[in-house]
């Protein structure tokens, strides 16, 4: 079961520390008698019981329509609020004109991020920088970042690229990504997560079509955010 969620594993370690910071100030509370061993314990309780929350991994299916085309279909690779839908060039891996969808995940979000599309990681690159608000447009181009591109190769030949970004937020101190170049992705699996609020941005090629506006609410490896 924890082999298929790895987003469970990585809150192994913070459950076990507030769950020990927990029991021991429970202990010194009963020793000492003490309002503030017990007022800490209290606190470490709430933590607890908030990393078990953040870490959650559920298993999704997405929401395909009758007659939907498998490999056309684009999920959102995160949950949380599209910021905006704005068309913009992209310089990094598909180098044209796009149209990127940006979405916030807050620290109530599940935090594992999936794959939009099936097909192979043709690209990969790490961006070391800042921490600015991931609601901020500068976000995007300061912030601590790593870019994945992938590839779909169909029978004829022909091959549809995109990219979609893992940025890290004011509070979110690390990415981690569970995949490495030439990986290939089915469509919705685990890829990895950002811990403590962030934002993902997803670059959709010419002729895709978006079907997600701002505002909305979307659900990693469910929500259908586009064709192409």
């Amino acid at each position: 079961m924890l082999k298929n969620a790895p987003g469970v594993l990585e809150g192994i370690p913070f459950v076990l520390l507030f769950f020990f910071f927990c029991l021991l100030t429970l202990f010194f509370s009963f020793v000492f008698q003490s309002g503030a061993f017990s007022f800490l314990s209290i606190i470490f309780f709430i933590l607890l019981l908030f990393t078990l929350y953040f870490f959650r991994d559920p298993e999704r299916t997405c929401e395909l329509s009758a007659g939907d085309n498998f490999t056309r279909h684009i999920v959102s690779p995160a949950d949380g609020t599209v910021l905006d839908v704005i068309e913009i060039y992209e310089p990094k891996f598909l180098k044209c004109a796009t149209t990127r969808i940006s979405i916030f995940m807050s620290v109530f979000s599940v935090h594992v991020n999936r794959a939009p599309v099936e097909g192979k990681i043709g690209y990969i690159h790490y961006h070391p920088g800042k921490f600015i608000s991931a609601f901020k447009e500068k976000a995007s181009l300061d912030n601590e970042q790593i870019s994945i591109g992938v590839v779909q190769t169909h029978e004829d030949g022909s091959e549809k690229r995109l990219l979609f970004t893992l940025i890290a937020g004011l509070i979110a101190r690390r990415i981690i990504l569970w995949k490495k170049n030439a990986d290939s992705l089915r469509s919705g699996e685990r890829i990895g997560m950002i811990r403590f609020g962030s934002r993902v941005d997803l670059y959709l090629p010419g002729g895709s079509r978006v079907i997600v506006k701002k505002g909305e609410k979307v659900f990693a490896g469910k929500t259908v955010v586009g064709y192409w």
